[in-house]
Formats: C-alpha cells, structure tokens, sequence
C-alpha cells in the first residue's frame, strides 16, 4: 500500500507522515529529491530554493519526475520486504498521475484553515519558514495556485485525492481520523478480487518470466473462466535471450512501438496462441489477459485466432490494433492495474 500526502504548508502532513511511520509505513517526501539536487549545486535548501528547483526538475525532466524517482525507491524496498509506503510533499497533478500507476495507491489531502496553519508554523518556528502573516500569503499562494504545468500545484492536487482529511482540532483527533482512513483501506484491500483482477494478477506474474530488457509482458488466455495457455516476450525456445545478448533494438536505435520484426523475441500474445496450439487448446472465443496492449502483429494474429475480448491495463506504443480489433468485433478493455501485492488470510 502506498499512501500520498497532499495538502498546503502548516495544513499537518509530516504529523501524519510521522504517525504513519511508527505503524510500520516506510516514509518518503518528494522534496527528498530537491534536496539532493541542491545539495549537488552546494545551495542552500530554503523553501524559495526548494519551489524554484522543483520547478526546474520538472520542467527538464518531465512533470512527473520526482513521484517517478520515489516509486524507484519504493520498488527497491519492495524486494526486501517492505509493503507499505507514505509519500509526502505531492505539490503537482503529474506527480499524482504517476504514483495513480500503481493500483495500491491512495492519497489523502490533509487541509486546515489559513489562520491555523500560519499559528502553527510560528509554533514550529523553523528557520526557512515564514513567520509574518504576509510572507506566509505569499508563500501559500505560490504552492497552492501555481499557473504553469512545472510549478507547484496543491489545489489541483487535492482536487484529485481519494480522501480530504480537515486538520483543524487536536493532534489527537487528527489520529483518530487517519486510524480510521487507514481501517477502511486494509478492509478494501482485502476484498476479494473480480475476474478480471484475478486473471491480469496472474498476467503479471507470468511477465516475471520475460527475457525482454525494455519491458516484461505477460500473456493469458482464458475461457470459460479457466486459464487455457500463458506466454511472456522472450526469445524462441532453446535459443539464447537478450539477457545474454544485449537488445537489438537498443543496438540499433529503434524506437518502441516500430519496427517490431527486428527483435529476437516473441511477443507475449504470440506466445499464449502458439502455447494453446501445442497443448490442443482451442483460443477461438477466448479472452486474453494482457499486461500490455498488442503491437499490430500480435493483432492480426489475435484476430485470426478469433479471441472475443483482449483486457489490459497498460498502453503499448503501437496503437494500430485499435482499428483492427474493431472491425474484428474484438472487446477491448482498459483496467485499473491490479495491486503487486498478494492477500490471503493464512
């Protein structure tokens, strides 16, 4: 589970990331990362410095760059054990948009009103903090309302939290709010998954066998609720994979999304239709769980095996499947991403 924190200066964020800390949440801020640009220019790390280099980090390498540093950190922690996260200091919607990636994601927008927070900032008497009425306006402004894509964005970002927790009592009322927040998660995540869930989890299980270097895809066809044939991108059969040989494509400059025949592997969706064919598994009428959307091969061959639905949840960079699979009849289904973590009571 991961747990985003949004919400304005002095509004009660880091309380709340500290408390989670102490129930066993492995906490990270996304000011962490401005941090350590700033600390690489030998600057100081005022919270002017902070906006304005936050800033720069987005606009030289993409929006979303600081959430996607953290989900780095947090999948890392993932192979040691750890399950669950608190990202602090969300300030932009493309930072929201690339933690809304993972499927066990939630952010909560803690808010408090104006006066409040400013009493609490010159309670908390920091040194890069405001601590006139005036400058805290100015500052709270330029975090709440900024106008450009780059630029810190807070209300935009509450507008999309799943939850907004109001901070505006005792500490002690804030922890009962959050308790019960964090209750009413563990109770969802343990519902019991749909279909469709179930058999794109079992789709991306099957992608940890892939041998690809740019991306593992894993494949499922199923009928009649029952799993018929699996397959993931890798070379042929008995062959030596990219693991061993380096990436052709890469070598070569090809984009994502062209050029699929210079590639040694075969794609996942080509792979489940040539495993049912050896087993004697009858695809026609099929549905195929897929991590990714197919590449324009994989659709014709899809069609002709004459599957009547294909589900995914992330988008190829190959897009003409789409006209294909229309004419076909072929449903296509777009999901939420399932979540990488397995729940059983045991």
């Amino acid at each position: 589970m991961i747990i985003g924190l949004t919400g304005p200066i002095g509004s009660g964020k880091g309380t709340v990331a500290d408390y989670l800390s102490k129930k066993g949440f492995t906490k990270y801020s996304l000011s962490d990362a401005i941090r350590d640009e700033l600390a690489k220019r030998g600057e100081w790390p005022t919270r002017d410095n902070l906006i304005k280099t936050g800033n720069e980090l987005r606009e030289k390498h993409g929006f979303g760059i600081l959430a996607e540093r953290i989900l780095e950190k947090i999948e890392t922690d993932e192979k040691t054990g750890r399950k669950d996260f608190i990202v602090d200091s969300i300030r932009n919607p493309a930072e929201v948009k690339a933690l809304r990636k993972r499927a066990d994601f939630f952010m909560a927008a803690i808010d408090a009103p104006k006066k409040t927070r400013f009493a609490r900032i010159k309670a908390r008497a920091r040194e890069n903090e405001p601590q006139n009425w005036r400058e805290f306006l100015r500052i709270d402004s330029a975090e709440v309302n900024g106008t450009s894509d780059a630029s810190q964005r807070i209300l935009d970002c509450m507008k999309m939290a799943d939850a907004v927790v109001l901070n505006d009592t005792t500490q002690e009322d804030l922890f009962t709010k959050i308790d019960i927040m964090l209750h009413d998660l563990i109770q969802k995540e343990m519902q019991r998954p749909d279909a469709d869930e179930y058999f794109l989890k079992i789709a991306s299980v099957v992608a940890e066998r892939s041998t690809c270097l740019r991306r593992h895809v894993g494949a499922v066809a199923v009928k009649n609720k029952q799993i018929i044939a699996t397959g993931y991108n890798g070379a042929p059969s008995g062959l030596k994979d990219c693991t061993e040989l380096g990436c052709l494509r890469d070598q070569m400059g090809i984009k994502s999304g062209t050029e699929q025949q210079i590639c040694r592997a075969v794609h996942a969706e080509q792979n489940v239709i040539i495993q049912a064919a050896i087993h004697g598994q009858d695809i026609s009428g099929a549905t195929v769980y897929c991590t990714h959307s197919p590449c324009i091969i994989c659709a014709k061959m899809l069609v002709n095996a004459k599957i009547k639905k294909f589900v995914t949840y992330t988008d190829y960079s190959d897009y003409a499947f789409q006209p294909l699979f229309d004419e076909a009849g072929i449903e296509i289904v777009k999901k939420k991403r399932p979540s990488n973590k397995i729940n059983f009571l045991d």
